[in-house]
Parts: C-alpha cells; structure tokens; sequence
C-alpha cells in the first residue's frame, strides 16, 4: 500500500540483494521533454515501474520509494532532503539533473555576462605521464631509505603516528553514524509481497500526489526486503509529526 512515511537508518536495517528500478523524468522513453524542462506525473512513473514489475519472476516483495513536487524547486528540495538519508544513484543522478535544467532555465533569461580577464585560478598539474614520474621518484626514495638502515626511533614515531590516526579515522566513522542516524527525509512509500500479478495490481492503486509534475521513484525488488523496510518509519499522527 501506499502511505508517506518517514525515511531514516537504525539498528534495524540490514545489508540485502534486490533489482532496482528508476523511473524519472530524463529517463529515455518515460519523462515529458519540453522546451520549459523534463516533466514526469507520479502516474505515469508508478505505471512505468508496474510494466517491469508485471513480468518479473521469483519477486515477492516489493518496496518503491516516489518524490513528487508541485513546482521544480519543491521537487529540488524534497530530493535533496531524501538524498542526505538515501544517496542512491536514482536519486542523485536526478537531483544532479534537476538542479542543472534549474540553472539552465535561470541562465536562459539572463543576459550574457562580459567575459573576464586574467588568468584562472590556479590548480594542480596533472597528467599521466607527470604522475608516473612522481611515483617513480616516490619508489627510488623508498628504496633509498631503506637501503640506508633501520631507524628504531623512526619505526617507533611512525607507529604512534598510525595508531593516532587509526583512532582518528575510528571517531569519524562513530560520529559519521551518529549523525547520519539524526537525519530523516519524507517521502511516499509503497510496500507489498505476493506474486508479480498481484503486487502489480496493488502498486495502481492509490497512488499519491496524482496533480503533481514533477516525481521520481525507484521500485526495489526481490524475494526478501526487510532489511531496507527497517528504515520505513510510520508518522505518530497523534504527536503532529
């Protein structure tokens, strides 16, 4: 069934194995592409995923996430709060997408800048024949040094050094989690097993925001999807969340 549910990890979510299928506006054969932008209704997204769903073998469990928006800035806004809990490449490519045809609409009803003068910023220097030079000098000092001896006093500030590093990168990773287990995103959902027919005919029905524009979905499919479930939260109508 259909519902708007709240995105966020927990302890409850668990590694899986599933076919993921995008539907979004600059898909080929699936989006609207005018001269204004790319526009795809949440009908006929849902409708794009039940047509790949329909034929499946062995799928008996269903998950489908869907943002929807009103204007492209709203669809902008709701991508991007979704992609902080749940950068996948369906939607971040998109979000990508959506902010460059923004931009482009903006630059379209600008005058054209004057061009400037002097030099850009500077950057760093590379190619691959400059790069293998660099690693092959980095390879003789290596030899050099250790063809010169053993250095215990430097053995043992290297070690030191590794260990605070080590600690280091295991405090990011601890705060990285716990930061990330802070953050949530709104979106609808849709969530079924049952064989291919029947998780087709379920998927049609009630599908949310049918006025909007601008929507992008992905349909996870498999025999097992409990683990991404563990991070479908349902909103507690009673605490007005």
């Amino acid at each position: 069934m259909w519902r708007e549910a709240r995105l966020a990890f927990s302890d409850a979510f668990s590694s899986l194995s599933c076919a993921i299928v995008p539907a979004h506006p600059w898909l080929y054969g699936v989006g609207q592409q005018t001269d204004n932008g790319a526009y795809l209704s949440p009908a006929n997204a849902v409708a794009y995923l039940a047509g790949k769903l329909a034929s499946a073998a062995g799928v008996r469990d269903v998950v489908v996430m869907l943002v929807t928006g009103q204007t492209q800035v709203d669809f902008i806004t709701r991508l991007d709060a979704l992609t902080q809990v749940f950068p996948a490449p369906a939607f971040t490519q998109v979000s990508r997408l959506a902010r460059s045809a923004a931009e482009l609409a903006t630059v379209r009803m600008q005058l054209p800048a004057r061009g400037e003068s002097g030099l850009p910023a500077a950057l760093p220097l590379s190619v691959p024949t400059s790069r293998a030079v660099m690693n092959a000098r980095a390879v003789a000092s290596a030899r050099q040094a250790a063809s010169a001896g053993i250095d215990m006093g430097g053995i043992k500030s290297a070690l030191a050094g590794f260990a605070a590093q080590r600690a280091s990168l295991l405090s990011e990773v601890a705060d990285g989690l716990t930061e990330l287990a802070g953050k949530s995103a709104r979106a609808w959902v849709f969530t079924a097993k049952g064989d291919a027919a029947t998780l087709t005919r379920a998927l049609m029905q009630g599908i949310p925001e049918l006025s909007a524009v601008h929507s992008a979905a992905m349909m996870l499919a498999g025999d097992n999807l409990d683990g991404i479930k563990g991070m479908i939260h349902e909103f507690d109508n009673n605490a007005g969340a």
